[in-house]
Formats: structure tokens, sequence, C-alpha cells
């Protein structure tokens, strides 16, 4: 369907693309776009945060880049692949088998064990428990929380919440990382460790990584800065010192 390794760096094809996106809601007097026209493109091995006020886009351009939703008009391409002209079971296999999502709210199964949270997109591959549990451990030793393995959600801290959902989102072996505040519910020491997390993904595994932020302390971790405004892009800059 699409192959991730035909480009390497900004040189090359972009591994996403959005070109003249729109998103409108309701119809009528009701109506209101969420997109204006968005042309995004953002390459292998980048670190993205997206900024921006509420209601400014940059949540819906998330949603359009994760494939749970779709754009009104013009084109999202993957790897070289327009993903309007995929098939709903195509697309969940692109979430599933491509993209990792992290959440503002962690999203953890609170009766479930971290271990169990984080085999859970294996589950939905369908590998076997012994290769669950193998990648699982592999996923957790990486957010550093060997040990924590039989932990219920209710007996960790916030930031070792968000370290198993980071954990959940690398265990299938993303390309791309699609975080959405992920420091939102976090003190600042707690929300640097997962900052230096998601930078050290990004630098020493090359997962590309876009990040939805209202905070600039976090966006300055990027290597890139895009920043939403009534729907269109305002500023697309890189950080020079992170290049």
């Amino acid at each position: 369907m699409m192959n991730p390794d035909d480009s390497n760096g900004t040189a090359g094809q972009p591994l996403i693309e959005l070109s003249g996106v729109t998103k409108v809601y309701g119809t009528g007097t009701a109506t209101m776009e969420a997109l204006r026209g968005v042309d995004l493109r953002i390459y292998p091995g980048e670190f993205v945060a997206v900024m921006g006020p509420s209601g400014s886009g940059k949540s819906t351009c998330m949603n359009i880049l994760g494939c749970l939703d779709s754009p009104t008009a013009g084109t999202y391409r993957f790897c070289g692949t327009e993903v309007g002209k995929l098939t709903r079971n195509q697309r969940a296999l692109l979430r599933r088998h491509y993209l990792g999502f992290i959440f503002q709210g962690y999203n953890l199964l609170n009766r479930t064990s971290a271990l169990e949270n984080v085999e859970l997109p294996l589950i939905y591959r369908g590998e076997t428990v012994r290769t669950r549990r193998q990648r699982a451990r592999q996923a957790m030793n990486a957010v550093g929380l060997t040990g924590w393995e039989h932990h219920t959600p209710g007996e960790l801290s916030g930031g070792q919440q968000q370290r198993v959902a980071i954990a959940r989102a690398i265990v299938t072996q993303p390309i791309v990382l699609l975080a959405d505040e992920p420091t939102g519910n976090l003190d600042s020491a707690r929300s640097i460790e997962i900052m230096d997390l998601l930078t050290a993904f990004n630098r020493d595994q090359g997962i590309t990584v876009v990040m939805v932020t209202h905070e600039p302390d976090m966006a300055v971790y990027a290597k890139r800065t895009v920043h939403f405004k009534d729907g269109l892009i305002a500023t697309d800059r890189a950080h020079e010192d992170n290049v």
C-alpha cells in the first residue's frame, strides 16, 4: 500500500502531505469552517509542534492526520498514498501499522494492568500472547517502567500513566507518533520527562513526531512549529537550534 522508506530526511518525498485541505461542519446557518485550505508537508524524522488558540483548526488537522476524520475537500497523502481513496478497512490498517497515538487523558483501561494496556494494540493486530508480552515488556522498558508491569493505572502517578500510554503507542513500532497535549495533565518536572522521552524516540529511532500543545515551553523541544489561526496555517518555522 505504501513504503515509508522511499524517502529519507527532508530531501525526499514527504511522509505526510496535506494539499488544500478544508473541513466544514454543519449546514446552512450552522456551517463552521474548521480548516480553510491547509497545505502542510512533514518529512520523515521531523518533530513538529502544532500550536494555536482553541478553535484554530489544529485538533481537526490532527484528527485528519490520524485518519480519525476525513477532509471535506483537498487531499491527504501518507507516504505518497492518497488516504481519501483508501477503504475504511485500509485506513484502519494504516492507523494500526503506521501510527501511534498519545492523548492528554492517557486513555488507559483502569482495571487492567500496565502491561495489558500496552499489549492492547497488538491484540487488535492478532499477535500471539508470547509476542505481545515480549514486545510490551520491551516497550515498558523503553519508557523506564520495568518492574511496574502488573500495576493498574490507579496505582501509578500521572507521569507513569503517560509513560504507559507512550509505551502503548510505540509497541506497534509506528513510523509516526501523534501526540495530543501529551503534557497537559502533568506538572513541570513530569512534563520534561515526557518531552525527553519523545525527543529520544525522534532522535534515536527516527520516529516522526507531530505534537499538539498549548505550551511554548514544550514546543521548544520540537524541530519546527506550525501555528494555526482561523483554520489556516499562520506561521511555519524551523527551530534552528534543534535542526
